[in-house]
């Protein structure tokens, strides 16, 4: 992978309070309850994906929204990235 490329995150920055989406910025609530509130609605949404108008795609949406307040959420979250990373032969 060249150095100049820039590293993918999909995270919630503390600092700014919007959701990293790789390049792709996206505000959320300062709210520690309303985030809880968006995150648990998108891992519904998720879970019923085979419907129309929500998708799977909320699923790891509303699991790093959670992840930001839960850190029960962020360990299992940390686990899966370093998984993955590890089967696709990353670095971790």
């Amino acid at each position: 992978m060249p150095e100049n490329k820039a590293k993918r995150r999909y995270r919630v920055n503390h600092q700014t309070g919007r959701l990293e989406l790789g390049k792709i910025h996206v505000p959320v609530p300062r709210n520690r309850m309303a985030r809880m509130v968006l995150g648990g609605g998108l891992v519904a949404g998720g879970v019923l994906g085979f419907l129309p108008v929500v998708g799977f795609w909320m699923l790891p949406l509303g699991i790093i929204v959670l992840s930001h307040d839960l850190p029960a959420v962020r360990r299992a979250r940390r686990r899966m990235v370093v998984w993955w990373s590890r089967k696709r032969g990353g670095k971790g």
